[in-house]
């Protein structure tokens, strides 16, 4: 109990000092925080992937569409369990600024591959007996005062002209991860308009999503798939919905590399100032050290004490700086819309990570005023003026 009185007021004697270290690590450890949690929100559409989702897209880019003939061939391959298929809309909500993903889909099939998407019984029937209805996620749906029976208006960039939606149903999100900010209507609206006022663009799909039996098969099924169309006018690069999602990230992989660079560098910043802080004491201390040694205390104590004092220093810093960067994350949550980052929270492996940066920090700005008060001699100490 000495030595824990000793190694406190050891670290309040300097209090300035002390208080501007932990506001130090505190505010390096909120950065560290925030940074690690967008980029964990970044990654949440490839957590949010199912398992037994294939994305099938053409092979030349993702923007080129595929034949909507190709379904019916995509039906027949073994371990297949389920075809729908997509376009991307695009289009504009009110302004340009309102962002959030628009796509045709096909309405007999998408919600059974996308059983993630909630909606009741009652508005799944309306979703599927109007052809003009659409539905849109609760956190979009909130973001802009959508209600259920309202009339969504887009102009089209990628398909001209206005386009009218009634909303069937706000589909709320089956957990967490899920995204909850799309709009999806019914492809064959699309397609029959399309017929009408440009038919040279009608009877495309944009991809086609495969629910299959076994996920264990999604390697084999892909190469069938790839081989069936390889010689097609429009060959085929199919990969799980993980993979995927990977790729439209790896377009972004250049900010979070630097970000997650970034994030550690300042675990690097916290070392040197805590570190700065405990050599600037050890070296104050030098002659008491020499005279606890005469005392009796060993290089154990003398150990104890200043180990003691950095890890309750950066224990302090880094819970502060948690507390205050959770609060920090959780206003940008709110303040950032969901379109951009659809679940921005700080995850239990940031809160370790960041708890064992600051612990990992103490143990090692210890390791030299340590080495230094055990392995000075007594009479040196004594000597010393500092």
């Amino acid at each position: 109990m000495k030595i824990l009185k000793i190694m406190f007021k050891n670290s309040m004697r300097h209090k300035l000092r002390t208080s501007l270290t932990i506001l130090g690590i505190s505010v390096a450890v909120i950065a560290f925080i925030v940074m690690r949690s967008i980029v964990s929100a970044w990654d949440v559409g490839v957590e949010a992937a199912a398992a037994d989702r294939v994305i099938v897209r053409n092979s030349v880019s993702f923007i080129f569409p595929i034949p909507y003939a190709y379904k019916d061939k995509l039906e027949k391959i073994d371990g297949v369990k389920r075809v729908t298929w997509a376009n991307w809309f695009g289009g504009v909500y009110k302004e340009k600024e309102n962002f959030f993903g628009r796509l045709a889909v096909d309405h007999n099939t998408f919600l059974d591959v996308y059983p993630e998407f909630l909606i009741t019984p009652d508005e799944k029937k309306m979703f599927m007996d109007d052809i003009q209805s659409c539905i849109i996620g609760e956190a979009t749906a909130n973001q802009f005062n959508i209600k259920k029976g309202d009339i969504v208006t887009l102009q089209g960039d990628i398909y001209p002209g206005n386009w009218d939606f009634k909303v069937a149903a706000v589909y709320k999100p089956r957990d967490k991860i899920t995204d909850a900010t799309g709009m999806y209507f019914r492809w064959d609206y699309l397609n029959e308009r399309l017929e009408k006022e440009s038919p040279d663009r009608a009877n495309d799909a944009g991809w086609y999503v495969l629910q299959v039996n076994d996920p264990k098969q999604i390697a084999a099924i892909s190469q069938k798939v790839d081989n069936y169309f390889k010689n097609s006018a429009a060959a085929t690069k199919t990969e799980s919905e993980r993979a995927f999602n990977q790729g439209f990230i790896s377009s972004s992989s250049a900010i979070l590399t630097a970000m997650n660079v970034v994030s550690f560098v300042i675990i690097g910043i916290i070392m040197l100032v805590l570190g700065n802080t405990m050599i600037m004491s050890a070296r104050e201390r030098t002659r008491e050290y020499s005279v606890l040694k005469t005392l009796g205390f060993s290089g154990k104590h003398l150990t104890g004490l200043i180990l003691g004092e950095s890890l309750l220093i950066s224990l302090i810093g880094g819970t502060v700086g948690l507390l205050l960067g959770e609060m920090v994350v959780t206003g940008l949550g709110q303040v950032v819309p969901k379109t951009i980052f659809p679940l921005l929270e700080v995850t239990t492996l940031n809160i370790i990570l960041a708890m064992v940066a600051a612990l990992l920090t103490g143990f090692i700005a210890s390791i030299f005023p340590i080495h230094k008060a055990v392995n000075t001699k007594i009479v040196d100490g004594f000597r010393f003026v500092g």
